[in-house]
């Protein structure tokens, strides 16, 4: 399952910096996580590094995007043959 932010969003632009898959962004009110780049840091780190982060608790697990750990895992290893090639 991937990720979102809620409007409890502060701005503090921390998130953002920590993301390996470089899947939030400004959303023009608060920050926002795109689902197709969120894998939850899986291939990167044990926990989601935008949660551990955020001071405010704002981000949370995303019931309009359910994906398994085996999902997860594909979209990293997807998302990084990618990034290989660019």
């Amino acid at each position: 399952m991937s990720l979102y932010i809620t409007t409890e969003c502060i701005n503090c632009d921390v998130c953002e910096e920590v993301c390996p898959n470089k899947a939030i962004s400004f959303g023009g009110e608060i920050y926002i996580i795109d689902h197709n780049l969120c894998t939850e840091c899986i291939g990167h780190s044990d926990k989601p590094a935008c949660i551990d982060i955020c001071p405010i608790d704002c981000i949370k697990k995303d019931p309009k995007h359910v994906e398994s750990r085996d999902d997860l895992e594909r979209k990293f290893v997807k998302l990084q043959a990618v990034n290989e090639v660019d």
